[in-house]
């Protein structure tokens, strides 16, 4: 007989009428499985069960099961925080039930809101307001027990980071010993929006939680240790830190010295050379050269070293733009200027200028400034010659002020000099050289390049004397200079959030006239919040209230720089509700390129967030979508970026093509054709639209600038804005936020160059010499090979037409032929003339038998050699290119006389992914953290022998000190010596000296 199912609940609730507890009782216990089923008629009822669950008569497992019997109810009814005050009284029912099959959902929701409420019961109770529930508190520990016991930490950990539980994030560290989970707390507490002084707080707490580091080890936990230091920005810590590893584990001292250079602020790194012990006879030397390393200038050297050895700038495609845009237009010229200096930054290289001194003196006003402006760039990091090698532009000292056409030489010159000492220039001689060079010119054109170049160089440096220097050139309220003023004011005070400072520039944007000032002044402001999160939120409030387009525009910056690298969803969704509702273009456009700045971490988000926007009606906001794709995913290759972006190559509008061109140039940079199946086919498109003398002047600029960008620093860098251990890249962040200011003034777009980080592998020992040795990267070296050179245009051979044949004359020859076979003549012949085109019908068949056409093709390719199996891995050399991802395949071999004192790469090799992704690209796609290589110091294991050492190219052959006197007087120049030669250049005699021929513009 089959049991008929039940068609209401009426029976049971009736039984809750009954005077007998028991079959009170036992009528709760029932209803309790027909909630799911039969919730709307227990609804009904409801006052009832609540009056039992407060009821004295009844048994204390009654009163649990009425109280969850309500709770379920309020469930169904959707009022949560009732079903959770219920279920906090239901006890052990709730805890049984959770186990009951059929009620995972609704135990899930009530978990998670008792999570929600413990989450701002604990805010509220360490603010001092309130106490919790002691009931919720079981339910808490039970969540924290139940995550343990199943291995699910992260899960706890990630509870215990919401609710302020420290407690429980060290008794599972306790509990695993794993050091991976103390990163996982680190990292969920530098990527996510909490608020600083408590991440600060957790950062200190999860420090000394970490054991300590040492050269046996290899711990790949070093990342993270350098990353709590660069983000607490706390000398004091890092120098206790330090003298822990001093004599001991010196090269692990060394090596973090180098680590912190790469992430750490300029006051930060000169904070802790001053206070760092002077040390006794064994340990003075160790603690001199972490003072030597820390100056921040061993690092440039080195890097200047590693771009100048592997330069591979395809000269050819520079020639071919050269030879197809027209010189004498200035967005032209600016074009090539600009990829040119992206192409050879930081290599020295400056050969293509000297082959095109015609074309260098075409340059007029503006295009001169960013052409003397480029010397900087490819000299970037050359700081002990840069007085001498940019000494023919710079105003001479005590000459009256230029004007005219040598002002925009003069001008550029000092923004080089400014970006050659970029991050190495606070408080060293270049800075008052720069700063005395703004006090002291007439022409607002030198004053605008000093301004610029005092706050690249001094960038982060703090220093009051230099922003009061600022600020008495912006009061002259000249609009060129003013503007420059406004940029290096928010450079030199960048994340100090400084109140005077903010409210001095906001007053004065409002008060002056000038759009170019106010401009300059609002994204200084976005400059001075940085890295300062809900610090920002009142100024960013401010600046979004303004009438001024130009100030919602800074207020938009402010939000993603305060923001940087946080994923902050308030954030994100005021920008995204910015992009759709704002009555200014620019700001619109601004607000869309600014979700870069705060996702680049997770970069394989923003196509997905961006893919609307980038259909968008608005030209400005696709334009926007463009550069948010480009400076998110810059670097990693990504696809599904790439498949966006290339039907934008297309667009109707030229603005979003440039944008769209640009943006390529950044995702695919150091890309090869085995990992991006997109480069080869991006790099045609540029080279069609920079030959196209009818397409736009703004795509044409475009696809120049992508060129420069997709061969960024000799091929031998990647834009990246994160450090290696993962933390913020503070000078690339901000070298991207000015680059996107080319949209109102190309000088500024020289400053992309902060953001190339040369990847590398730079091994050293302990005296900071690099030794010769090998390691091996266990991948195809096709994956990671530099792009085929292009070949140059072959020479056409004039080759002898095909004389035609008519009709009339082909049936006239084959009459004569019948006619002569008729009369048996066997030696007439067809006079054939040279070239006559005849199908010649059975000659093959009868020489080559049965050889059809496509097997004879086929047979010619066949006795060439057959291509050779691609070996699984390359051995490669100290100071080699490794690419970011390449790092992951990159062992020392075990017998290996160097090995490092730290992991590689923290990341474990790539494998394949199910939709037939190559691993790079797979790799590539879930990318988050910067990885490893770099500077890398080595332990010799055999330090008996005799070690070979790699001769350095760019010694100077003066020493730094040479460079102040210099300083003060620009001396006229050695003969070859203010411009570095190319490395590949045969060595001659030096050649005479010489200057750009800017003043000759014919």
């Amino acid at each position: 007989m089959v049991a008929l199912s039940q068609s209401s609940a009426a029976g049971v609730l009736a039984l809750l009428f009954d005077p007998e507890p028991l079959l009170k009782q036992y009528a709760l216990k029932s209803l309790n499985s027909l909630v799911p089923q039969f919730w709307a008629e227990i609804s009904e009822h409801i006052a009832l069960i609540e009056s039992l669950y407060e009821s004295e008569e009844l048994p204390q497992e009654a009163h649990d099961q009425a109280a969850l019997l309500a709770s379920k109810v309020y469930y169904y009814l959707g009022e949560y925080d009732e079903a959770l005050s219920f279920a906090l009284g239901a006890g052990s029912a709730f805890e049984a039930d959770s186990r009951t099959h059929g009620t995972e959902e609704y135990v899930e929701t009530v978990v998670s809101k008792a999570i929600d409420r413990y989450i701002q019961s604990r805010t509220a109770e360490q603010a001092g307001d309130g106490k919790i529930d002691p009931r919720l508190q079981g339910i808490i520990e039970g969540i924290f027990r139940r995550c343990i016991e199943d291995g699910e930490f992260r899960q706890a950990i990630g509870i215990a980071l919401e609710s302020r539980r420290l407690d429980v994030i060290k008794h599972i560290y306790e509990q695993t010993q794993d050091t991976s989970l103390l990163s996982y707390a680190m990292e969920a507490v530098l990527d996510t929006a909490f608020p600083l002084a408590y991440r600060d707080q957790v950062l200190k707490f999860l420090f000394p939680l970490f054991p300590a580091p040492t050269t046996e080890a290899k711990s790949p936990h070093v990342y993270s240790l350098t990353r709590i230091l660069v983000t607490l920005n706390s000398p004091e810590m890092t120098i206790n830190f330090l003298s822990t590893m001093v004599p001991g584990q010196k090269l692990l001292a060394y090596q973090f010295a180098f680590d912190l250079v790469e992430g750490g602020s300029q006051d930060y790194l000169e904070a802790i050379r001053k206070d760092l012990p002077e040390g006794n006879q064994e340990s003075k030397p160790i603690y001199d050269q972490l003072r030597k390393i820390l100056l921040g200038q061993e690092s440039i050297k080195l890097y200047l070293e590693f771009l100048k050895r592997n330069n591979k700038v395809d000269m050819l495609i520079l020639k071919n733009t050269k030879d197809a845009l027209e010189p004498r237009s200035s967005i032209y010229h600016t074009a090539l200027t600009l990829q040119n200096a992206f192409m050879h930054a930081g290599t020295t290289s400056d050969v293509f200028l000297r082959e095109n001194l015609e074309w260098l003196a075409l340059a007029n006003n503006w295009s001169k400034f960013s052409a003397a402006a480029a010397i900087g760039v490819i000299h970037k990091g050359h700081f002990q010659e840069s007085m001498n090698i940019l000494g023919p532009y710079l105003p001479a000292q005590g000459a009256e002020s230029s004007t005219g056409s040598t002002a925009y030489s003069e001008g550029g010159a000092l923004y080089a000099l400014g970006l050659v000492n970029a991050g190495c220039g606070s408080g060293q001689e270049v800075e008052n050289y720069l700063r005395n060079l703004l006090k002291n010119s007439a022409s607002e054109v030198v004053q605008h390049g000093a301004a610029l170049g005092l706050g690249v160089a001094g960038m982060g440096g703090k220093s009051a004397e230099a922003y009061d220097d600022l600020k008495q050139t912006l009061f002259t309220d000249s609009a060129v200079a003013g503007e420059a003023a406004g940029y290096a004011m928010g450079l030199i005070m960048l994340g100090t959030a400084d109140q005077t400072s903010a409210e001095e520039m906001l007053t004065y944007a409002r008060e002056t006239q000038h759009e170019k000032i106010i401009r300059g002044l609002a994204i200084g402001l976005a400059l001075i919040f940085y890295g300062r999160q809900e610090e920002a939120d009142d100024m960013v409030k401010l600046l979004m209230a303004e009438k001024d387009p130009i100030l919602r525009y800074g207020g938009v910056y402010t939000l993603a720089l305060a923001y940087a690298g946080t994923s902050n969803n308030a954030a994100i969704r005021q920008l995204l509700h910015v992009a759709v509702s704002d009555t200014s273009d620019d700001v619109r456009r601004a607000a869309v390129t600014s979700l870069a700045f705060l996702l680049f971490k997770n970069p394989q988000q923003v196509p997905r967030i961006v893919q609307l926007l980038s259909e968008s009606y608005n030209p400005h906001v696709r334009c926007g979508a463009t550069l948010a794709l480009g400076i998110a995913c810059a670097g990693t290759g990504l696809q599904d970026a790439v498949d966006i972006l290339e039907p934008m190559t297309r667009d109707s509008v030229d603005f979003v093509r440039q944008g769209a061109l640009i943006a390529l140039g950044m995702i695919l940079v150091e890309q090869s054709e085995a990992s991006s199946p997109s480069l080869a086919s991006t790099r045609a498109l540029y080279a069609k639209i920079v030959s196209d003398k009818h397409d736009d002047p703004m795509a044409r600029f475009g696809a120049a600038l992508g060129q420069g960008l997709i061969d960024a620093g000799g091929r031998n860098v990647t834009i990246s804005l994160q450090s290696r251990a993962g933390s913020r890249n503070t000078s690339a962040i901000v070298g991207m936020v000015l680059f996107c200011q080319f949209w109102y003034w190309y000088p500024l777009a020289h400053c992309a160059c902060l953001a190339f980080e040369p990847t590398g592998i730079i091994g050293l020992d302990e005296n900071l010499k690099a030794p010769k040795f090998e390691f091996i990267s266990n991948a195809k070296p096709s994956l990671f090979a530099y792009p085929s050179p292009m070949k140059p245009p072959k020479k056409e051979t004039v080759t002898k037409v095909a004389t035609a044949v008519l009709s009339t004359t082909a049936k006239a020859k084959a009459r004569e032929k019948r006619k002569a076979a008729a009369e048996g003549d066997a030696t007439a012949t067809d006079d054939k003339k040279d070239g006559d085109v005849e199908m010649k019908t059975g000659e093959t068949s009868a020489r080559n038998e049965d050889v059809s056409p496509i097997s004879l093709t086929e047979g010619t390719s066949t006795p060439s050699k057959s291509r050779k199996s691609e070996p699984a891995f390359e051995k490669l050399s100290n100071f080699s290119r490794v690419t970011p991802v390449q790092l992951a395949y990159v062992t020392f071999p075990p017998e290996s006389r160097y090995q490092p004192v730290r992991v590689v790469s923290t990341r474990p090799p790539p494998t394949a992914s199910k939709n037939g992704k190559s691993p790079a690209a797979a790799a590539l796609a879930a990318e988050r953290s910067g990885g490893g290589g770099g500077i890398l110091i080595m332990v010799d294991t055999r330090p008996g022998e005799e070690a070979e050492y790699i001769e350095f190219e760019t010694q100077a052959a003066v020493p730094a000190a040479g460079a102040a006197p210099a300083a003060q007087n620009p001396p006229a120049t050695t003969p070859g010596r203010h411009i570095a030669l190319d490395e590949n250049a045969p060595e001659a005699d030096p050649p005479e000296s010489f200057e750009y021929p800017f003043d000759n513009d014919t």
